[in-house]
């Protein structure tokens, strides 16, 4: 028997509607996308879905910026 759980459809209607305004709301106030999936349960690309549908302005990719060698 496997672990996985079953797949979640996004939902549709003012549903869907809520569950993308509650998720805007805590990627605009510093959750990662990869936060919020795991937090719900859902995959990455459905919450990025579901943020995209609900406007966000998603912020650049983080990480340290390779410093030039000196030459």
């Amino acid at each position: 028997m496997s672990k996985k759980s079953p797949a979640r459809r996004l939902r549709s209607g003012p549903d869907r509607d809520k569950l993308a305004a509650e998720l805007k709301a805590q990627y605009e106030a510093g959750a990662s996308v990869r936060l919020l999936a795991e937090s719900t349960g859902r995959s990455y690309g459905g919450v990025h879905r579901l943020l995209t549908d609900a406007g966000v302005a998603f912020r650049s990719r983080g990480g340290a910026r390779r410093r030039q060698p000196d030459a």
